[in-house]
């Protein structure tokens, strides 16, 4: 089966990345280019975990559209409340998201790989909301860098951890006095206690309640992140008053 081939890591290429990442947190296709660059051999060690286990084997041979599910939003609105699809549906609806709109910002040049492993590149592309709702983290810039920490640990891709970190500082710079390199680790302790979520049946996971799936795979709540969200809206709030003031003659 063809693999990737080029399991080199671009630390120029990733310097870029995250440049141009730290001017715009938005430019979400740098940090497409970001984890791209530092992927190494990590994905191939990923997927090969996955080929070894009873449920990735079982997926492997039916290969099913985990997009196919996420973009099915009358589906998803119509589970149950307090089931993760319904929650997943009701997080993209109100940060105004869809799962296609992911897709096409992750639309950079990337190594040939075979059928399989493209899937499997493609499948963990599509968890990342999924880790948003799961694991109990917004779309704020701290709630982003939670869940790059909490995907670091499960799945080794530096370029996650570069995310995390540079996001972690600028955030504390300016959100003084709060924990917040605190709620950044604590998202990494977090995914590292948890069981392998890369492996998870999500299409059958979508019906299921929200805090029985958090209770299946070991994902506890975080505890810091809360604390400090409402002094970080406040300051999200307070800077886009102050840019949207005219300018002074």
């Amino acid at each position: 089966m063809p693999q990737s081939v080029d399991t080199r890591l671009h630390p120029i290429t990733a310097f870029r990345a995250i440049r141009k990442l730290t001017r715009n947190r938005e430019d979400t296709q740098q940090a497409f280019l970001l984890i791209e660059a530092l992927r190494g051999k990590t994905t191939l060690r990923q997927f090969a975990r996955f080929r070894q286990s009873d449920t990735g084997r079982a997926m492997l041979a039916e290969r099913p559209s985990l997009l196919a599910h996420l973009s099915d939003r009358a589906s998803l609105a119509a589970l149950p409340p307090g089931s993760l699809g319904r929650a997943y549906w009701e997080f993209m609806a109100s940060e105004d998201l869809s799962a296609e709109q992911l897709v096409e910002l992750s639309k950079i040049q990337r190594p040939i790989s075979g059928d399989e492993l493209r899937w499997f590149r493609e499948r963990n592309r599509e968890m990342h909301d999924l880790l948003h709702v799961t694991a109990g983290y917004g779309r704020d810039p701290l709630g982003e860098a939670c869940v790059a920490a909490f995907s670091y640990a499960q799945n080794g891709q530096k370029g996650f951890a570069l995310i995390a970190t540079v996001a972690a500082f600028r955030i504390a710079r300016r959100l003084r006095g709060q924990h917040v390199m605190r709620a950044v680790f604590e998202a990494y302790r977090q995914g590292r206690r948890a069981d392998w979520l890369i492996g998870a049946d999500w299409e059958n996971l979508l019906s299921q309640p929200l805090d029985a799936v958090r209770a299946r795979f070991r994902v506890s709540a975080p505890t810091y992140y809360p604390q400090i969200l409402p002094n970080l809206r406040r300051f999200i709030a307070a800077a886009a008053a102050q840019q949207a003031q005219p300018a002074r003659a």
